[in-house]
C-alpha cells in the first residue's frame, strides 16, 4: 500500500504547481501586468491540492466523511458493489474543497473495482452507475460491511486509488485522490443511523456521517 504522512500540499500536485509557477514567473519577467491571470491560476492550484491533517474522532462504530464537501442525497438504495440493500450518502466535492480521500472506517479492503465511464456533472443521480468511478468494499472490524465509491465529474478526470484488496485501513487514513471535483458514494449497512442530512456541508475524517 502506498501511504505517507499528510503534507501541505497533496503530492498529486506538485506538477501543477511548478508548471503553473514557471509559467507566472516567466510571464511577470516578460509583462507583469499580464502575469496576472498566471497567478491567480497558480493560487487557485495551490488551493486545490491543499491537503491539512485531520483530527480523528475516536468513538467507536463511527463512519467518518471521506471526502469534503457538501451532502447531496441520503437514501435506501441498493449497494450494487457488495450486492445488498443498503443506505447510500453521497458527498459532492466542488473545486474549492480538499480533495484528498480517507477512510470512512477501521477495516480491511475485501475488493476494489474499477469502472471506466462518462463524466457527466456529478451532481447528477446517473453518475453513480453512469461516471468513471472507483469501489472499495470493505469490512470493518466488527464484522460489517461499508462500501465506499470515487465517482469522477464534469471536469475530474482522473480517479487516483493507491490501496488494493487485503489492505488493513485505519479511519481517516489517506487512500486516494480525485483530480478537479467529484463525488463519493458511501454505502453502509441499513442498521446504521445517518448523522447528516441533505445539504450538510461536511469534512474528510472530521465530520461523522453514521453510527453503524
Amino acid at each position: 500500500m502506498n501511504n505517507y504522512p499528510h503534507p501541505i500540499i497533496a503530492r498529486e500536485g506538485w506538477p501543477f504547481l511548478a508548471i503553473s509557477l514557471v509559467l507566472a514567473v516567466a510571464a511577470t519577467v516578460w509583462c507583469a501586468t499580464w502575469s496576472i491571470p498566471l497567478w491567480i491560476i497558480f493560487v487557485f492550484v495551490l488551493q486545490f491540492f491543499r491537503d491539512p491533517a485531520r483530527e480523528i474522532p475516536q468513538e467507536t462504530g463511527i463512519v467518518l466523511s471521506p471526502a469534503d464537501g457538501r451532502v447531496i442525497k441520503v437514501e435506501r438504495t441498493q449497494d450494487p458493489y457488495a450486492k445488498r440493500d443498503a443506505i447510500l450518502v453521497s458527498v459532492f466535492m466542488n473545486v474549492f474543497n480538499v480533495h484528498s480521500n480517507r477512510s470512512p472506517v477501521d477495516g480491511k479492503v475485501e475488493k476494489i473495482e474499477y469502472f471506466p465511464g462518462k463524466f457527466v456533472n456529478a451532481d447528477l443521480d446517473k453518475a453513480s452507475t453512469e461516471n468513471e468511478r472507483n469501489a472499495v468494499v470493505l469490512t470493518t472490524t466488527d464484522g460489517q460491511t461499508v462500501t465506499f465509491v470515487q465517482v469522477a465529474g464534469l471536469i475530474a478526470r482522473r480517479i487516483l486509488c493507491y490501496i488494493k484488496a487485503g489492505d488493513v485501513l485505519s479511519r481517516g487514513q489517506r487512500y486516494g485522490f480525485i483530480r478537479f471535483g467529484s463525488r463519493v458514494d458511501v454505502y453502509l449497512p441499513l442498521t446504521a443511523t445517518v448523522k447528516v442530512a441533505i445539504g450538510d456541508k461536511v469534512s474528510a475524517t472530521t465530520t461523522i456521517l453514521a453510527k453503524l
